[in-house]
């Protein structure tokens, strides 16, 4: 029990160290656990079910958009990755390779996929010949190697699980139309289910994907105002479809060159939530996509009736929600410091006075109020409770983020106020890559994105004084 007590303890304080803070949390929390492979990670049963969960929501809207999930080998030949040059070059520092098959050396090494835009241009090489073959809105699930020198659990690996979306059209204008819708129905998964407010906006040539004609990103800002890049989506126009010949054959029978775009988030999604979210107890979790949005604990559960009581309650709220019954012989003291640890939304507590009454206790993790719930009233007021929590989450990270976004008309003032504080700063730029570089320089930060429909503060890049109209947000990220 002492052990047990000493785990449930365990949190450093986000003031006192930020990065302790997350270690602590992903670990008593049961989110992972570190592997036997370097700069990878177990993610565990608790953490799983969490990606478990965003997954089947957006599996959901992708195929609600008309998108279809595939599987492309983890195997990529060095001759494919090569024809795409400014991809491959973009990736080459995170690369691994497979050189032998068993104790014979490879003919041609193989690359464990870093991303699939190669393999899925491969075959859409095959697949498309004619505008009626077109588009292909294709996505999959899978995991990404990338050889990172720094890594932390979900933020950064070497192994990752994701989604990467990749599509072929016939137009630019529809492959535009695709790379802004993707980007918008993750700002909206963001909004709706993760209770986190983005900035959604295009990435600097400097920040965009290797490979691609444009970046868009959705960004978000943590606790300790650094952003997290939460998702991307890239139009690629007809680069990549020239290097692989994808082309076909239009409604006049000439030969057009395919239009393709790239999208998805990964695992890093669930540092966001934890880093947006949490407080000095643990987890705090937004309901809609909680392994566990109600917790039942059954208080006094020695004497007679009470987990017969709870078990009841457990049997008519599952079907609804995703319940827990903890009937475990730890005190209800540990019981709610291990419940509020893992960010469960909603505790139920019911005692024998409860039961009496006709009645039962409902607790909110984020604000840890108390409700006062008669029995007949709980599953309609389990659902408003748990709406209620979702937008108080989610207006909570709008109000934060507010308070930790700054403007800045020069480049000593983005500095000074860069050095004494974290956060989003907005500043205007003339679009000049050597000004955005020396602002990386002087500042210490980078661009995060050029955000859609936002008024420019000034009319003057913050570097050079020329005349400017992008705002951009800047700031220190993971």
């Amino acid at each position: 029990m002492a052990d047990n007590k000493k785990l449930v303890e365990a949190i450093t304080s986000m003031d006192e160290d930020f990065a302790k803070w997350y270690t602590d949390i992903v670990k008593n929390a049961d989110l992972i656990d570190y592997s036997g492979v370097k700069g990878c990670m177990i993610i565990r049963p608790y953490g799983y079910a969490l990606w478990e969960n965003i997954q089947n929501v957006l599996d959901g809207m992708f195929k609600a958009t008309g998108h279809c999930n595939v599987y492309m080998p983890m195997f990529i030949p060095e001759s494919l990755l090569n024809k795409e040059k400014e991809h491959v070059a973009g990736f080459a520092p995170e690369v691994a390779w497979v050189t032998h098959g068993g104790s014979e050396e490879l003919a041609e090494r193989l690359c464990v996929r870093p991303t699939s835009e190669t393999l899925f241009c491969d075959h859409y090489a095959n697949i498309i010949k004619s505008y009626r073959d077109l588009p292909k809105l294709y996505n999959q699930w899978c995991s990404v190697v990338r050889w990172e020198k720094t890594t932390r659990p979900f933020l950064r690996s070497r192994e990752f699980l994701w989604q990467e979306g990749h599509t072929m059209h016939a137009t630019a204008e529809e492959a535009h139309e695709e790379t802004i819708k993707m980007l918008g129905v993750y700002a909206d998964f963001s909004k709706r289910y993760l209770a986190m407010p983005v900035i959604m906006g295009r990435k600097t040539d400097i920040e965009k994907f290797a490979g691609a004609l444009a970046t868009y990103s959705i960004e978000a800002l943590m606790h300790d105002g650094k952003s997290l890049q939460a998702g991307t989506s890239h139009n690629f126009g007809t680069g990549f479809a020239k290097a692989f010949d994808i082309q076909y054959l239009d409604k006049e029978n000439k030969l057009q060159y395919c239009h393709q775009t790239s999208w998805g988030v990964s695992t890093r999604i669930i540092g966001a939530v934890i880093m947006v979210h949490g407080d000095n107890s643990g987890l705090v979790l937004p309901p809609y996509i909680a392994p566990t949005q109600l917790v039942i604990v059954p208080i006094a559960q020695h004497k007679e009736g009470v987990v017969e009581k709870a078990t009841e309650l457990y049997n008519s709220l599952k079907e609804k929600f995703r319940v827990e019954l903890d009937v475990s012989e730890n005190s209800a003291g540990w019981k709610f410091s291990q419940h509020e640890m893992r960010g469960i939304p909603v505790r139920l507590e019911i005692g024998p006075k409860d039961i009496e009454n006709g009645q039962c206790v409902l607790v909110r993790r984020d604000t840890r109020e108390k409700l006062f719930v008669k029995l007949e009233n709980l599953e309609q007021t389990i659902s408003e409770l748990l709406e209620s929590i979702h937008n108080s989450l989610y207006e909570k990270a709008l109000a934060r983020r507010a308070d930790m976004t700054y403007e800045a008309k020069t480049l000593e003032e983005l500095s000074t106020i860069g050095a004494e504080k974290n956060g989003f700063f907005k500043a205007m730029w003339c679009g000049n890559r050597e000004c955005e570089e020396k602002i990386k320089e002087v500042a210490d930060m980078t661009s995060r994105n050029i955000p859609f429909d936002e008024e420019p503060i000034t009319d003057k890049c913050i570097c050079c004084g020329k005349p400017a109209d992008k705002l951009v947000y800047w700031g220190k990220a993971y």
